[in-house]
Formats: C-alpha cells, sequence, structure tokens
C-alpha cells in the first residue's frame, strides 16, 4: 500500500479507519477519528486561541500540584467503540484532541497521549466545528465515562455542562451566560468566570 501523505488520498466516508491507520499518516493537517469516520480540524481561530489561554491559565494553576493531570491540545485521547469491542475487536475507532482535558486515573497515560476517557474534557466550539462538539463527541464522551464534559460558545458567550449520572448518561445541559461562574461538578473548587475569560480573550 503507498504511503498516505495527503489527506485527499483518503475517503472521508469511510467509517473503519483505526488508530493504526491515524498513526500511519503522514501529511501535516490535523484530523480527528471518530468511530472510524475521519473528521478534518480546522485551524483555530484567535478568539478560540485567546480563551484557550485563558482557561488553560486557571487549569494549570489548579492542576499543578494535584494528583490529576492536566492536558492541552494537540493531546490525543483514544476512545474505544464500545459495539465493536463487545464483537471482539480491540482496535481504536476514535481518536480526538480535546481543547482541554483531565486525568485522574494516571494509568491511562502513555507516551502517546491517553488511552480511555477524561474525567473532564472542554471543547471549545469553533464555526467549523459546532455540530461535532455538540452531537457527535458529546455522544462519545457519554459513552466512553467523560464524568464532566463542558462547551465554550465564544460566539455566544456561554458554556454548557454535561455530567454523568448514577444511570451513566449525560444529565440535561446546564447553561451559564455572561457573567456567571461555572463550578465544576466533579472538582468543586474549580471554577471559571465567564465574563473574566470571554473578556481577556
Amino acid at each position: 500500500m503507498s504511503q498516505i501523505t495527503s489527506l485527499s488520498q483518503l475517503d472521508l466516508s469511510h467509517e473503519s479507519y483505526t488508530y493504526a491507520d491515524y498513526l500511519s499518516w503522514k501529511f501535516e493537517q490535523a484530523v480527528e477519528l471518530i468511530k472510524g469516520k475521519i473528521f478534518p480540524m480546522s485551524g483555530p481561530s484567535r478568539r478560540h486561541q485567546g480563551l484557550s489561554r485563558e482557561i488553560n491559565g486557571i487549569f494549570y494553576n489548579h492542576f499543578k500540584n494535584h494528583r490529576c493531570k492536566f492536558y492541552a491540545a494537540p493531546f490525543d485521547v483514544r476512545l474505544y467503540d464500545k459495539r465493536k469491542v463487545a464483537k471482539g475487536d480491540k482496535n481504536v475507532y476514535s481518536v480526538v484532541q480535546p481543547d482541554i482535558c483531565i486525568i485522574c486515573d494516571l494509568d491511562k497515560l502513555d507516551d502517546k497521549g491517553c488511552v480511555g476517557a477524561p474525567d473532564l474534557v472542554i471543547e471549545i466550539l469553533s464555526p467549523g466545528n459546532s455540530s461535532k462538539e455538540m452531537k457527535l463527541k458529546k455522544e462519545l464522551y457519554e459513552e466512553n465515562g467523560v464524568r464532566e464534559y463542558l462547551i465554550i460558545d465564544p460566539e455566544h458567550e456561554n458554556a454548557f455542562q454535561f455530567h454523568l449520572t448514577e444511570a451513566e448518561i449525560y444529565s440535561p445541559a446546564t447553561i451559564y451566560v455572561d457573567d456567571e461562574v461555572l463550578t465544576s461538578v466533579i472538582f468543586p473548587d474549580l471554577k471559571l468566570d465567564l465574563k473574566e475569560i470571554f473578556s481577556a480573550s
């Protein structure tokens, strides 16, 4: 098989690409795999990067002496498709790069990133990725047991918070707007002042 050096060589409608395929590709375009399908990643906007900088600063300070580890994109998180694993297929069909993630089970970490669900994930919306984060990734994170998922929306300056319930499904979204302070469900002393982070970005 010839070496893959361009995204154009791949079939974006194909739904069985694996992490092994992902590692073999030799092009610079950033992509994510969600259940075997390729999703090209667009370059982040200046606003996106400004928000990422502000939130990263808060998380870095909060977790620098914490047992849980903090990572920012680009950082590969490999997640299993439970339907395929149930059939005996141990390949990884989902590789995503959350904007920010927190991992408390350090056994999930290796030199390539994280294998399995982080405890908390933050995604910052961009014009080209809103539907992916709001639907596909939410379903993926819920299925894999990400305990808390936060979506930051720069355009409307609000945030959506989901957390796993006892039934192992996500709660309805808690929406934070304007000058409200978002408090993490699983880390109650971790807070995001939305007015502060949006005005600074």
